[in-house]
């Protein structure tokens, strides 16, 4: 394959078994997020400095280290901003200021400063659709009358109905109910409505609004000032909404969201969205340093994501399409493909991930539930529980795979050391909005967002801090996990992800090329080649005879040149 730095093109691949297979030519040398490993933090359950059971900043600060000798090229923060905590964080009654929960600015300045020392960029989330209803925005709107400017921070509307008792429109929340909340005036009257998508607690900002677009311009910078490297966006395809907040046309059948592939409902996808972002690149390209913004953009088909990367909007997008895919051969080649295609037609990078904050670990996913991240909202201990020996197979075998791929790769904190889901968490500990909105039906994300384990038997928590405090506690299983057994441990799940984060770095798969093997696409077996290295899965049940070459890394141990590939294995095999 051509590594000449290349503008990154399409071509038909004649040699695959199925049909519409592309390529992807090499990206060598180009801007950092083109092909970084960025690992995300969920500040609250990484490290706790000061043993309240709550993770902090300076907990971080003090681990980067390790993530140093993982192999990652930068952090993600998830939110550390002043907020009441009603949605762990993404209820910011702060833009510009931390929580005391996680710290300080000065620590936050620590933070940062270490993580450039260590050679570690940093990126912050940045939660644009909503606030807090405790915001000093919110607070001011409620003091104000209706049609002030302080009330047009937001969306408020009068009821329908004789007396203005219904909801303006039929819109619901992404957390169950509906998606607006009656205000009661000073003197005890109904008042007005105002629109949330999420908890009644997270109002949804105006974006109509320029006052609205001004401040948030000043919050970027203000973090950009301070150095961070870039922003990850949240919903920010949910900011825009239709002038005059008309009906969900088609509620019955999307309920609080969309129908691939029919037209965007009035609160998603509005275009209305995109000069705000152009305006939001152009602020990130003023400063000195290849920052950069990726997007929260639950945008499906992925030629319509695309829209959100294109080359004066965000640097990159989560690629869903791929996270939510059935681990088969077929959807993960018609998904692949499907990734070059949109995103190098528009000259951006390809993103991989299996896991973040929101959805069941993959190490569970896999592990016999007949589910996908975005048909729960977890697992619950009255549900089918995963088969964990099975789920760790196929989540190492998966892991390797995506790590081969050209593109950046993101890692959620503890997927490192094959953390399963905490599926049987007891609902007195609970605290996802969602619980709670949905009266338990849905038991939320809690299971994927408990404390880390870092030495063994170090507390009941296992090293997250010295107490054992913990502000969801971690099931018994997690103590085998904890990454002091692991270090330096042959075949351990940390050693895979070190050895595949290295070879991935020297090799510069990242920056590589694609294409689809000859004669290794089929409905058993997918087998990609990136350069002169060939990476294969195995899907079936039986074993499949590998092609020579040296193998320089296995999801499972003990696999020689020549030897067969096991069921739910990947191997990477230099060819030449």
């Amino acid at each position: 394959m051509d590594k000449a730095l290349d503008t990154a093109t399409i071509a038909t691949v004649k040699n695959a078994s199925w049909s519409g297979s592309v390529s992807h030519r090499a990206t060598a040398g180009a801007e950092w997020w083109r092909s970084g490993v960025i690992y995300q933090i969920y500040p609250r359950s990484f490290a706790d400095s000061n043993g309240d059971g709550m993770g902090d900043l300076p907990g971080i600060t003090s681990r980067l280290g390790a993530l140093v000798t993982l192999g990652i090229d930068a952090v993600w923060l998830s939110p550390f901003y002043k907020s009441p905590q009603k949605d762990a964080g993404y209820d910011v009654s702060d833009y510009c200021d931390v929580d005391p929960l996680f710290g300080s600015l000065a620590d936050f300045d620590d933070l940062l400063t270490e993580a450039h020392r260590l050679g570690l960029r940093v990126l912050i989330d940045l939660v644009p659709n909503h606030s807090s209803d405790q915001h000093g925005w919110f607070q001011a709107a409620l003091a104000a009358e209706p049609g002030s400017p302080e009330r047009e921070f937001y969306h408020f509307a009068e009821g329908k109905g004789v007396n203005g008792e219904l909801p303006p429109n039929n819109w619901l929340s992404l957390f169950g109910g509906p998606a607006w909340t009656r205000l009661t005036n000073i003197d005890g009257t109904p008042g007005q409505w105002y629109l949330h998508l999420f908890d009644s607690s997270q109002p949804d900002l105006n974006w109509a609004n320029p006052a609205v677009q001004a401040a948030f311009e000043d919050i970027l910078r203000f973090w950009l000032d301070r150095g961070v490297d870039g922003f990850r966006v949240d919903q920010p395809h949910a900011m825009a909404k239709a002038a005059g907040l008309p009906d969900h046309p088609d509620v019955e059948r999307a309920g609080a969201g969309f129908i691939e592939g029919e037209a965007s409902p009035p609160m998603w996808f509005q275009e209305e969205v995109h000069p705000i972002f152009r305006r939001w690149r152009a602020i990130l390209d003023s400063y000195e340093g290849d920052r950069a913004m990726c997007g929260e953009a639950y945008v499906l088909p992925l030629s319509f994501m695309a829209h959100w990367v294109r080359q004066d909007e965000f640097n990159q997008t989560f690629n869903f399409r791929f996270l939510n895919s059935d681990w088969n051969a077929k959807t993960l080649f018609e998904n692949i493909n499907e990734s070059f295609e949109a995103f190098d037609g528009v000259g951006a990078p390809s993103t991989w991930v299996l896991n973040n904050h929101d959805v069941i670990r993959h190490a569970s996913r896999f592990g016999g539930l007949k589910i996908k991240p975005t048909d729960s909202d977890g697992v619950g201990p009255t549900d089918p529980q995963p088969d964990r020996e099975l789920g760790l197979r196929r989540a190492r075998g998966a892991t390797l795979f995506m790590l081969g791929l050209p593109g950046s790769a993101y890692l959620y904190q503890g997927e490192e050391l094959g953390l399963p889901e905490h599926t049987t968490l007891a609902p007195e500990f609970r605290q996802d909005p969602t619980f709670a909105r949905t009266h338990g039906k849905r038991v939320g994300r809690d299971g994927c967002r408990v404390t880390l384990p870092w030495e063994a038997g170090v507390g009941a928590a296992n090293g997250f801090n010295v107490t054992g405090a913990s502000w969801l506690p971690q099931p018994v299983i997690y103590r085998e996990y904890s990454r002091d057994l692991q270090e330096g441990v042959a075949g351990s799940t940390l050693e895979l992800y070190k050895l595949a984060l290295a070879l991935r770095k020297d090799l510069r798969l990242g920056e590589g090329s694609f294409e689809w093997a000859e004669g290794l696409v089929e409905q058993n077996v997918l087998g990609y080649q990136n350069g002169d290295i060939l990476i294969v899965h195995n899907f079936g049940h039986e074993p499949v005879a590998l092609p020579a070459g040296q193998i320089i890394a296995s999801s499972l141990q003990g696999m020689t040149a020549g030897h067969s590939l096991a069921a739910d294995q990947t191997v990477w095999i230099r060819i030449s």
